[in-house]
């Protein structure tokens, strides 16, 4: 999954703030309807439609509609608008019954979600007792859990991911790979060869990693060191190894590595395509190295390499969250068809690898080999959609690869602010200016389309206007408080 698009939904820009405001009191209906005793639950979810979506949701639902009386319809939003339109949905009351969590935390706060707390242990016991620790500690707020977190990669690192096609055309190796600053002889072989080709490809929203975790998600200055104080609640900018990476992006930019409407571009780089040479992953246990990427470029395509490293994060345990609307009329219908879709592998296999026969064939219980005619854009992303633990696995996935991956869940260090979730509540307007503040700077510095130094210094001064110091202050009050 691509991190500047997963970056995107943590943010909400000041023309959602505007919308938020303009849909005030225009409460809409978007919960389900029941025809002949069976409820259809409206679901929204980010990202593109499968191409096939009314055929794989007709098998998915003759087993929803046998087990619980129900059918889900997934509407969906484009990465660009999914904030945007949820922000407006959270401030207008809409009554629909399941979506992927925006701004997790704050909403959930604001009282926008479901508590699930007793929900889930009732109605979808054995998708909740499946769940790893970290994302029951991650998504807990003030004692409550309002998400049914997709469990998949609970720890992860940025990865920097290469297309194979030009790795090998122009000789290249990446093993010494492990910084930014590591990339420039490949970035420039590349760029001097492919003219068409964006040799590191990012756009809106992307931000740059340099191991720190977020209290409030990577779209505000407000992080601990992963590699320093995990007592302190800092900026991230304000940090030598942070402008060190950010100099580094900046430079690259500027010898035209990057595409020049970066900072404002949405357009997508097909992981199957040739459109690009590297670009920024998020890799964790359940990728097996670069094979879910593979999987998704549809062959031998991609290598990887770790720039930072592994981490169990509220940032991760909130990487994919589905929420119960508050205002929606099937609550615990909406909890049993969660329950459903993070335990039941005939449902979940079906809509993440696509339709049996023509995109993949099973070759084992619980193992598949992808046809010669796969076709990622006729499945749906396994990420944000269902418990990866009872996804089947490629063949090419041995038992010692399965072994690795749990015994590194196990054996991953946790964040220091695994399970703090910040109550902004004396503090929204504060919260507020600091956001619009890094909506007007984020993805121009995140980018390199601004020189760091200044930009940084320019962004800071308007962040202490905004009310910043009253944020961090209270911020590490509430730290302090929960560490002890």
């Amino acid at each position: 999954m691509k991190k500047w698009q997963k970056a995107m939904l943590g943010v909400a820009s000041v023309a959602s703030l505007a919308l938020l405001m303009a849909g005030c009191g225009n409460k809409k209906s978007s919960t389900g309807d029941t025809k002949d005793g069976v409820t259809t639950l409206t679901v929204y979810q980010v990202g593109d439609k499968p191409k096939n979506y009314d055929q794989l949701m007709a098998k998915a639902n003759k087993v929803f509609e046998k087990e619980i009386n129900a059918k889900l319809k997934f509407n969906y939003i484009g990465w660009g608008d999914f904030s945007q339109k949820m922000t407006v949905m959270v401030s207008s009351g809409d009554d629909y019954d399941i979506a992927r969590a925006d701004n997790y935390a704050i909403n959930a706060q604001k009282g926008a979600y479901t508590d699930l707390t007793k929900l889930l242990p009732k109605y979808a016991s054995k998708a909740y007792k499946d769940l790893d620790d970290a994302y029951i500690k991650g998504n807990t707020i003030d004692g409550k859990l309002y998400a049914m977190p997709v469990q998949g990669n609970v720890y992860a690192n940025a990865n920097i991911a290469f297309n194979k096609h030009f790795l090998e055309k122009y000789n290249l190796d990446i093993k010494d790979v492990k910084t930014y600053q590591d990339l420039e002889p490949l970035l420039k072989a590349v760029h001097a060869g492919e003219k068409s080709t964006v040799a590191l490809a990012m756009g809106k929203g992307f931000h740059v990693e340099s191991n720190f975790d977020y209290v409030s998600g990577n779209g505000l200055p407000f992080a601990v060191d992963l590699e320093g104080d995990g007592t302190k609640i800092v900026n991230q900018y304000d940090s030598p190894r942070m402008l060190k990476n950010l100099n580094t992006i900046h430079d690259y930019y500027q010898k035209g590595y990057i595409a020049q409407d970066a900072a404002s571009a949405s357009r997508d780089y097909p992981m199957e395509g040739n459109t690009w040479f590297a670009r920024q992953e998020t890799v964790g246990p359940y990728d097996y190295g670069n094979q879910a990427l593979n999987n998704s470029a549809g062959g031998d395509k991609i290598e990887v390499a770790a720039i930072t490293d592994d981490f169990k994060t509220t940032s991760q345990a909130q990487m994919s969250n589905w929420v119960v609307g508050n205002n929606s009329k099937h609550k615990e219908l909406a909890v049993k068809a969660l329950g459903l879709l993070n335990s039941n592998p005939e449902i979940l296999n079906g809509l993440v690898w696509g339709i049996k026969g023509e995109n993949w064939t099973k070759t084992g219980d619980t193992t598949i080999k992808l046809t010669k005619n796969f076709d990622n854009s006729k499945r749906m992303p396994a990420w944000n959609l269902g418990n990866n633990k009872i996804l089947y696995t490629t063949s090419d996935t041995t038992e010692e690869m399965i072994k690795d991956r749990d015994e590194s869940i196990a054996n991953a260090k946790q964040s220091p602010i695994l399970g703090f979730n910040f109550d902004s509540s004396s503090v929204k307007t504060e919260l507020s200016n600091i956001q619009n503040v890094m909506d007007k700077y984020s993805d121009s510095l995140n980018t390199g389309t601004v020189d760091p130094a200044s930009t940084i210094k320019k962004m800071d001064a308007e962040l202490k206007t905004a009310g910043y110091d009253k944020v961090q202050k209270e911020m590490q009050k509430q730290f302090d408080a929960w560490r002890k």
